[in-house]
């Protein structure tokens, strides 16, 4: 981690560096992580949605930058106010982006259903776009509520929910796509530990992301000339890619948002617990740049995102922003003020003059893929290192419902691609298979597999770690009295599915889990009945709750 010059706290007359050296570590890191997302991104739109280029790169993509512009310049100006008052110059802007989790709901759950409904992708590039504009409003509200949650939750909750996200959907990914062309994976993610982890320099200071990403190229493109393929680069690819290169600007799309209203009904239902789970997120990330020294607004930072994604919507992004997990990475990388403003240059750049499409073609993605393993590797070590060890056992309770939700959607995925390919080959007629499918997964519990369990468990994962998390430190620490307000709190949240369940609402009447809600309630009586016991006179509290463990 890097040091910092300590001046007056307050004072109007320092000036903090608006770059140093290490921002171009951070820039190239958290760069290729924005740049994987919008590869990704681009290729939604094209191949699982059908859009047309001319909606993808003359539509969505400007409006994508303007938006991701606007946000990483927000973000790097309340670093520099966070720096200007501490007299500090090594506080770190929080990075941002779209929402990884969010970009794919959104394309599979809104507009992939809409777009083969109706048949027109444009009726599904406006339900994404007023899924977003609700999201907006319940973050912009949320922005007033979330400093409360997080002065009552504990910091291994916040942090551990967080590494659970961060395991699962972030690590496992990269991790996955660099042993499958370990030449060029495992070979990039040794570049990155050296610096990165080991403190080694490369020759004449060129970031470890930018010589990672270099070398993944050369054994890319050198693979081809001995007709390996590595990377799946071609001169021909390169040359196709090059038919989107142009010049857009966002443009208004106020009318494409509100024809959008007639899918309200399919909206809302994602919309609304998204939205609270973009709260709950923002707030572990807060607490994450709290916790590696650098205390941010929290009011301000949700209504940023709400009111940046509001803005992204009306010229025609679909896509939300929201504060990313890592800047305990990018900071330890030697991060501050600069690389996220530089971001946000470069996406504008890369949106507007169509150059994602060519990057796509001459960059191999397991080449960055060892970036992203890195950021989640030091996001999962946070939680336990700057939590009391004692509350280790409820970091892990916190990670769980999120290894639910992964192993559920690999489970889902595998079956679809099943099913897909089963209708292709004329092995499966095509009304048979919502019920082949209902029998593999009636199966699963005899090999092991409790897909049901992991549905459950799973539902709502960020919502139910921190839940969890919070209901296992306060029994730590003996103070039954919180740990029964928020098993309460769970089994509200539970009853109306924010928390393990797959919809939103009252299900039958008693709720769409209600004995997962019936649980939760007894466990809270439980716990409540042993404060009043005087099961907790022993009870010392703890200091805070969320300071770092004494060293």
């Amino acid at each position: 981690m890097s040091t910092g010059t300590t001046g007056t706290a307050g004072t109007s007359e320092f000036k903090p560096a608006l770059w140093t050296p290490g921002d171009w570590n951070a820039f190239f890191g958290f760069g290729t992580n924005i740049l994987v997302n919008m590869l990704v991104l681009t290729g939604l739109l094209r191949f699982v949605l059908k859009m047309p280029d001319s909606l993808v790169f003359g539509r969505i993509l400007p409006a994508l930058g303007l938006m991701m512009c606007l946000s990483t310049f927000y973000y790097a100006f309340l670093a520099y106010r966070l720096a200007q008052t501490t007299g500090r110059n090594d506080v770190c802007a929080l990075p941002s982006g779209v929402s990884v989790p969010h970009m794919f709901i959104v394309t599979f759950v809104i507009m992939l259903p809409i777009t083969i409904k109706t048949g027109d992708p444009l009726k599904g590039w406006s339900a994404g776009l007023v899924w977003v504009f609700f999201q907006s409003f319940i973050l912009m509200i949320g922005g007033f509520i979330a400093p409360f949650i997080r002065k009552i939750t504990p910091r291994a909750a916040l942090l551990g929910t967080l590494a659970g996200v961060s395991v699962t959907f972030i690590s496992m990914r990269p991790a996955l796509e660099m042993y499958m062309t370990p030449q060029i994976g495992l070979v990039c993610f040794a570049i990155i530990l050296v610096s990165w982890f080991g403190g080694v320099k490369y020759w004449r200071g060129i970031p470890a992301g930018l010589v990672a990403i270099a070398v993944g190229m050369v054994i890319a493109w050198g693979s081809n000339l001995f007709g390996l393929g590595l990377g799946g680069l071609s001169v021909k690819g390169v040359g196709d890619a090059f038919a989107n290169f142009g010049f857009s600007v966002p443009i208004p799309a106020v009318g494409y948002v509100f024809s959008g209203f007639e899918f309200l009904g399919i909206i809302l239902v994602t919309a609304i617990p998204f939205g609270i789970y973009d709260l709950v997120e923002a707030m572990d990330n807060v607490e994450s740049a709290e916790a590696a020294g650098d205390e941010y607004p929290t009011t301000r930072v949700l209504t940023a995102d709400g009111i940046v994604s509001l803005i992204g919507c009306l010229m025609g992004n679909p896509f939300i922003n929201a504060v990313y997990i890592g800047h305990p990475g990018w900071k330890a990388m030697g991060g501050r003020i600069g690389y996220s403003a530089a971001t946000g240059i470069m996406v504008v750049v890369l949106a507007w003059f169509g150059i994602i499409s060519v990057l796509l073609a001459l960059v191999p993605v397991v080449a960055i893929s060892p970036i992203l393993l890195y950021i989640g590797m030091l996001i999962g070590a946070q939680a336990f290192q700057t939590t009391p060890v004692k509350h280790a056992p409820a970091i892990v309770l916190a990670l769980t419902p999120h290894l639910a939700a992964w192993a559920k959607l690999q489970i889902d995925t595998m079956l679809g691609s099943t099913m897909n390919a089963a209708a292709t080959v004329g092995g499966m007629a095509a009304d048979k298979a919502d019920a082949v499918k209902a029998a593999a997964i009636a199966a699963l519990p005899q090999q092991g597999v409790f897909y049901h369990g992991l549905e459950v468990m799973g539902g709502g994962s960020i919502l139910g770690g921190l839940i969890l998390g919070a209901i296992g430190v306060f029994i730590i620490e003996r103070d039954f009295e919180k740990a029964s307000a928020f098993a309460l709190v769970g089994a509200v949240l539970t009853y109306f599915g924010f928390m393990h369940g797959e919809a939103v609402g009252i299900g039958g009447g008693f709720g769409v889990t209600p004995a997962v809600a019936f649980a939760y309630a007894v466990m809270a009586a439980g716990l409540f009945a042993a404060s009043r016991l005087g099961a907790s006179e022993s009870y010392m509290p703890h200091a805070d709750m969320h300071a770092a463990p004494a060293e």
